[in-house]
C-alpha cells in the first residue's frame, strides 16, 4: 500500500529561492496532510499572497490556523487568510498581549500582532483554540503549547518587553512549537523557538515517549547566541543524531554558518519556495 504523503512548503520566509518569489522578515508553512491543509504562521502580510500563488498554495482551504506567538513577523497576514475562509486559529491566549523590544539605543518599538490580525483572533469566537497546554491539532498533528524553560544555558529572555518603557519583561509563554510523527520519525516545526530550541526539543521528546526526531524546521533564535551556547547547543542537537536539520528566519547567519558547519550534510535551506516530503505514520 503507498503511503500518505505529508508535504511542507515554505510560504513566508527572510530569504527565497524560485522566479517571484519574495523573502520578508518572517515565516509561515504550508502542510498538506491528507485530506487537511494547515497553515503555520503568515509572515507580515506583505508577501503571503503573491508567494502563495505563485507556489499554487489555496490559502482559502486552510482548515487551521496555528500562530506559532504573538510577534508581528509570524501573525501579519492573519486577517487577510481569515477574509477569504473561517478555519480553527489554534495560538496561545497571550499571543493577543502587547509587545515591545527594546532597540539598542534605549528606546522601543512595538512588536505584536497588527490591529487587523488581533481585531480578526478575537473575532474567530469559538474557532479559535486556546493552546494553553499540549493540543491536537488532527490525527498526529500536535501543538506543545508554553514550552517549560529547563536548560541553564540558553537566555530566553532577550529585550522582550510588555510594556512601551521595557519595564515589564515578557516571557513569551505563547512560544510554542508544531510536530507530528513520520514513518521517518517526529518532525518539528519551529516558529521562533524563543523557550529555546534545545527546551522545545526536550519537551518534544517528552510529549512523544522519546521517539527518534526526524527533522527540525525553522526559526531557531540563535542570532545573538554566545559562543557558550551556540557550543552547547550543537552538543544538545549532537546527542539527538537528526538527520535533517533546517535552520530559518530568526537563527541568524552566525548560528546558521555554525550549524552547517557541524552538521555538514544534515542541514539544508529552508527558504521561500522549499518544499518537504514525508511519510505519514
Amino acid at each position: 500500500m503507498m503511503a500518505h504523503k505529508i508535504r511542507i512548503s515554505v510560504v513566508v520566509e527572510n530569504t527565497a529561492q524560485g522566479l517571484g518569489l519574495l523573502g520578508e522578515h518572517g515565516l509561515a508553512y504550508w502542510i498538506e496532510w491528507p485530506g487537511r491543509r494547515v497553515l503555520l504562521d503568515t509572515g507580515q502580510g506583505t508577501v503571503l499572497a503573491g508567494n502563495a500563488f505563485k507556489l499554487e498554495v489555496p490559502l482559502h482551504e486552510a482548515d487551521a490556523v496555528i500562530l506559532s506567538h504573538g510577534h508581528y513577523d509570524h501573525s501579519g497576514g492573519l486577517a487577510e487568510v481569515l477574509r477569504v475562509n473561517r478555519p480553527n486559529v489554534f495560538a496561545h491566549p497571550a499571543a493577543l498581549e502587547p509587545k515591545f523590544a527594546r532597540n539598542q539605543d534605549g528606546t522601543s518599538r512595538e512588536i505584536g500582532m497588527p490591529a487587523s490580525a488581533e481585531r480578526a483572533l478575537r473575532e474567530c469566537g469559538e474557532a479559535w483554540v486556546r493552546t494553553s497546554s499540549p493540543t491536537p491539532v488532527f490525527g498526529r498533528l500536535y501543538i506543545t503549547g508554553p514550552v517549560p524553560r529547563v536548560t541553564d544555558f540558553e537566555d530566553t529572555g532577550g529585550p522582550f518587553f510588555l510594556d512601551n518603557e521595557c519595564s515589564r519583561p515578557d516571557p513569551l509563554v505563547d512560544d510554542q512549537a508544531v510536530f507530528f510523527e513520520a514513518q521517518e520519525g517526529v518532525v518539528v516545526l519551529l516558529g521562533c523557538a524563543h523557550s529555546g530550541v534545545v527546551n522545545t526539543l526536550q519537551y518534544v521528546d517528552q510529549l512523544t515517549g522519546g521517539k527518534p526526531i526526524h527533522a527540525v524546521l525553522g526559526g531557531m533564535h540563535l542570532g545573538g547566541a554566545s559562543p557558550e551556547r551556540m557550543a552547547r547547543t550543537i552538543e544538545a542537537l549532537r546527542s539527538w543524531h537528526i538527520p535533517l536539520l533546517a535552520p530559518a528566519h530568526c537563527t541568524g547567519l552566525p548560528a546558521t554558518a555554525a550549524l552547517w558547519n557541524a552538521f555538514p550534510g544534515t542541514c539544508t535551506t529552508c527558504n521561500v519556495g522549499r518544499r518537504f516530503e514525508f511519510d505519514l505514520a
